[in-house]
């Protein structure tokens, strides 16, 4: 095997989650049920890497829950306290694969590369993606560094934070709708134009190292959107079920009605986090409207999300809760990291990209 300049061949876990890449026929439609060796078998692997399957589960990412995500955490974490390993890259469903990469983007402590890959036609089909973006997946974790978690699809390097899947079918699937990608990959060279803007990270929370079976009940954190007509009462249900966060998918920069402005301001003084995102697909929130607008939700205790959509904002309001276990479960505090998980770069529309280009050849000498 040939070596890498500095006389060794890259380590790389691969953790097979599941998804489409490893999904195969089942007589009425495709199931997750390939292995992680099987999928590996289907791309070729770059030069000076070598690499080791971990199969941790093998779900449709649609079915994905909480403690799946946590278990990935934990596992994440576990694998990259091992200083031999140079980097990771996991397969996932695309459905949910925007959640989960920014859950580990919000714990990330390590310069080293954690990179999610997965596919938009299934496996073994004769014009299959995952082949490719699993070899891209590889170079890129084989090469940079200090990018936090990534997304790694079609050529394109997407930082974790604002990536969101945006076509259903097609094979570029994921974007940042707010922001331009964070570099490319092809013809065996990755290029990293730009640097993500991350908030400190988290450690890694308590309910991680518990997850499975029998632990204890993760906190709810439920998503609700307004519309027109819209009015407080699946607002108002989700308290009522005990949820500890709600995310509402507001209108516009972040407008809803007077009603439902009520609504939030008696779930804050039941201790319940809010988060108000936009159903609008890019662009930042911004307190410009009374009557129900971002104005009122801001001064009833919400708090924007900035260019974060629905999901990773639910993942944000998630995380906080998880932190806060076992604290004194102080709301202002609570309150206070929900903040700082939440605030990013606010981009003016259309976003520019940071100019340059660098070589993440470079990067990782």
């Amino acid at each position: 095997m040939k070596r890498t300049h500095d006389g060794e061949a890259r380590r790389i876990v691969v953790i097979s989650t599941g998804g489409t890449i490893a999904s195969r026929w089942q007589g009425t439609g495709y199931a997750a049920d390939a292995s992680g060796s099987d999928v590996l078998a289907t791309a070729p692997l770059p030069e000076d890497v070598t690499v080791e399957v971990v199969d941790l589960f093998n779900v449709n990412s649609s079915r994905l829950t909480a403690a799946h995500q946590l278990a990935l955490l934990r596992t994440v974490h576990e694998t990259l306290a091992d200083p031999g390993v140079d980097g990771i890259v996991i397969t996932h469903g695309t459905d949910t694969l925007e959640e989960t990469a920014f859950l580990l983007d919000l714990h990330h402590t390590d310069a080293r590369p954690v990179v999610l890959t997965g596919a938009q036609r299934p496996f073994g089909t004769g014009d299959g993606d995952g082949p490719g973006n699993l070899y891209d997946a590889l170079q890129v974790a084989s090469t940079v560094r200090d990018l936090g978690v990534l997304v790694v699809f079609d050529g394109r390097v997407q930082a974790a934070r604002g990536t969101v899947k945006y076509r259903t079918l097609a094979a570029d699937a994921f974007s940042d709708p707010s922001a331009e990608r964070l570099g490319r990959v092809g013809f065996s060279r990755v290029d990293v134009e730009r640097q993500p803007e991350r908030p400190a990270p988290l450690p890694l929370p308590a309910a991680a190292r518990t997850a499975g079976p029998g632990a204890t009940p993760l906190p709810r954190v439920d998503i609700v959107t307004h519309h027109s007509d819209g009015d407080p009462v699946l607002l108002n249900a989700a308290v009522a079920a005990g949820a500890r966060g709600i995310v509402l998918v507001a209108t516009g920069a972040g407008n809803a009605t007077p009603e439902v402005a009520a609504a939030v301001a008696d779930a804050v003084a039941r201790g319940v986090l809010v988060a108000v995102t936009t159903r609008v697909p890019s662009g930042p929130l911004a307190e410009i409207y009374t009557g129900g607008g971002a104005v009122d939700l801001v001064a009833a205790g919400a708090l924007l999300t900035g260019t974060l959509r629905a999901a990773q904002a639910r993942i944000a309001v998630l995380a906080t809760l998880l932190a806060e276990e076992g604290g004194a479960g102080d709301p202002a505090r609570a309150t206070a990291l929900l903040r700082r998980l939440l605030d990013g770069p606010v981009r003016a529309e259309p976003a520019l990209a940071a100019g340059g280009s660098r070589s993440a050849v470079a990067a990782r000498a």
